[in-house]
């Protein structure tokens, strides 16, 4: 299942000869992101990494899960993501895969033993419960899209392309089996080190009985799409996929019947204990449930309207279910009652967001979604804002003062730091794509008019109370902007448009960027020091307010949307597929820091980004252990030898 990324801005130049610009949506699969340069980023004896804040314990796409017991687990997802439970899914934590390729499958045999697969032939084993993994060679580059083992060393993957892929010792060797097809396989099932299942689109499935040697394609009754299989011994499975289709066997395979399910949704996967207690899982958080062996199916009330991708019973009673933005779902009666395990404030993207110390900040985003914390982020409450239109900026001066604009030319104002916001007349009914300001009454909000082609300014003195319009003279979409004090500010846009006023805006002078790659976000420390981000991973600089811009090498082509400097040396931005880069040196060098996600990154204030599904991620110092000084032995004397 391909998860597609929201809304990032993507200026894109357009209406010829015109100037004119418009903004567009940047979407995608959250793949692996770009950034090669390794993260060396060491301050003493501490070591700084991105924590999940929001949804916990973390937000990517999860797709497979595996259990030994009712207690241990392991689940697998995006950009590399594994987490582990020893307590039935009390608490989990995130273990270093190693790799940002997405992890689809995952087998354990037991508590040690277990195989993660994923795109691009990716293979990684543990046999210390994950604490470590380590990387195999599949001998393909095509995703492995499942696995399954029956004990410690006999395996099998399949995935893109008809690829089934088979080790004998634990891994440390695969070798290519022939499946016939050159559809996906998408779930395989194997009940012992000889007899496997294995389904793919157009109902096809193809069942070995001689440990994968031959492949033989079964009649499925069904051109559906099929996209999960399982045997509980080497007569009894069921299949499911596209429209609620279950298919059932007794025989091996031999004949498959038809059941009914009782829904159309899309079922991703399944879950079978013993031949009569299974559970089958999919869209929109669909979850069915038989005592049966699937004469009948009772849905199950799962308590979220996300797709549910992976599923795993250990015994009748106990199994985990897993999906979108890292839905993690729990029950030990059978599914007559699920748990959550995963929380999440909100999973609406998120635009934009302001801190003003290291404890207060609020971010915005889809459907008027205001997140507050007193607490550094700690904890993320829900604040009511009023509108339904999207936010796609914000900005405080202090804790209780705060502006945030939007779609249609929503402006709202708080002054006790978002327990009441208050609608304001903006003017306009264009979108609004940033605002900043730099004390409680003195703010500049940015956008486009579509009625006169031009970039929009609005200027206000007095807290917002009347906003007027500013001509800015440009002809591209105006959607960062950032002002130092009452007077002086920047703002850029479409077509590397950068404006600068020192008057308040009464007058908007254009500076030369020495790019037309479309510019998102801008930052300055000071009238003189500021940075700006955008497309193609272009980063500008200047140290005399914008009469140089000079370019810096971020180490990424992918979008940068936001950027945050605390002063003029420390600055990180943040972009597409989790980028995230930082500088210490005002951007002379900049590293890469690993996101821990793939997800789009919309904004990002002092250590806090921002982005899709509700994605907030906090920089954070860990102390690194210091080793204990070995003790150094006393030399003995060595005796004189005999003459």
């Amino acid at each position: 299942m391909k998860i597609m990324n929201p809304r990032i801005l993507l200026l894109i130049l357009s209406l010829a000869g015109i100037c004119a610009t418009c903004l567009a949506i940047q979407t995608g699969y959250a793949r692996s992101g770009a950034i090669r340069r390794p993260n060396h980023d060491r301050v003493g004896s501490t070591a700084a990494h991105w924590v999940w804040q929001n949804p916990l314990p973390q937000g990517n796409t999860l797709y497979g899960v595996s259990f030994t017991d009712a207690n241990t687990g392991t689940a697998t997802g995006d950009n590399g993501t594994i987490i582990r439970t020893t307590n039935g899914g009390s608490s989990w934590v995130i273990q270093s895969s190693g790799t940002k390729n997405t992890l689809y499958g995952v087998s354990f045999t037991d508590v040690d033993r277990g195989t993660a697969v994923g795109a691009a032939g990716t293979v990684l084993g543990t046999t210390d419960g994950g604490n470590t993994w380590s990387s195999q060679t599949s001998g393909t580059t095509n995703g492995l899209l499942a696995v399954s083992f029956t004990d410690a060393n006999m395996g099998t993957a399949v995935g893109e392309n008809g690829t089934i892929v088979r080790t004998t010792d634990g891994g440390n060797t695969w070798v290519s089996q022939t499946s016939g097809t050159t559809n996906n396989l998408n779930a395989v099932s194997f009940t012992d080190a000889n007899n496997g299942t294995a389904v793919s689109w157009y109902g096809i499935i193809l069942r070995t009985t001689d440990s994968g040697a031959t492949w033989v394609s079964q009649t499925s009754g069904t051109e559906s799409f099929l996209y999960g299989v399982s045997f509980t011994d080497a007569n009894n499975g069921t299949a499911v996929g596209e429209g609620g289709t279950i298919l059932r066997t007794t025989d091996g395979g031999s004949n498959w019947v038809s059941q009914t399910s009782g829904t159309k949704s899309f079922l991703w996967g399944v879950s079978f204990t013993d031949a009569n207690n299974g559970t089958a899982i999919g869209s929109d958080g669909t979850l069915i449930r038989t005592t049966n062996g699937g004469n009948t199916w009772i849905t199950q009330a799962s308590g979220t309207a996300n797709t549910l991708i992976g599923v795993s019973f250990t015994d009748a009673n106990n199994g985990t279910a897993v999906g979108l933005v890292g839905t993690t779902l729990r029950t030990n009666d059978g599914g007559n009652n699920w748990v959550s395990q995963s929380s999440a404030v909100t999973t609406n993207s998120l635009e934009d967001v302001s801190f003003t110390d290291a404890n207060n900040g609020t971010a915005v985003g889809d459907g008027g979604t205001v997140l507050r914390t007193t607490n550094g982020g700690n904890t993320w409450i829900n604040q009511t804002s009023g509108t339904t239109n999207t936010l796609l900026g914000v900005s405080f001066t202090d804790a209780n003062n705060g502006t945030a604009v939007g779609n249609s030319g929503t402006i709202l104002r708080t002054t006790d730091g978002g327990n009441h916001w208050s609608p304001q007349v903006s003017g306009t009914v264009d979108d609004l794509w940033g605002v900043s300001f730099t004390d409680a009454n003195n703010g500049t909000a940015v956008g486009f008019d579509f009625n006169t082609v031009t970039g929009l300014i609005l200027r206000t003195t007095d807290g917002g109370s009347t906003w007027t319009s500013q001509s800015s003279g440009a002809f591209s979409p105006l959607v960062g902007v950032s002002f130092t004090d009452a007077n002086t500010g920047t703002v850029v846009g479409g077509a590397g448009i950068i404006l600068r006023t020192t008057d308040g805006g009464n007058n908007w002078v254009p500076q030369t960027s020495g790019t037309e790659a479309d510019l998102s976000r801008v930052s300055f420390t000071d009238a003189n020091n500021g940075t700006v981000v955008g497309q193609l991973g272009t980063i500008l600089r200047t140290t005399d307010g914008g009469n140089h811009w000079v370019p810096q090498q971020s180490g990424t082509t992918e979008l940068l949307a936001g950027i945050s400097f605390t002063d003029a040396d420390h600055g990180i931005a943040v972009g597409v597929l989790g980028t995230i880069v930082r500088t210490t040196d005002g951007g002379n060098t900049w590293v890469n820091e690993t996101s821990g996600t793939g997800y789009d990154l919309s904004r990002v204030s002092l250590s806090t980004a921002v982005g899709y599904g509700g994605t907030i991620l906090r920089r954070e110092l860990v102390t690194r252990p210091t080793p204990t000084p070995r003790p150094v032995p006393t030399p003995r004397p060595r005796p004189t030898p005999p003459r």
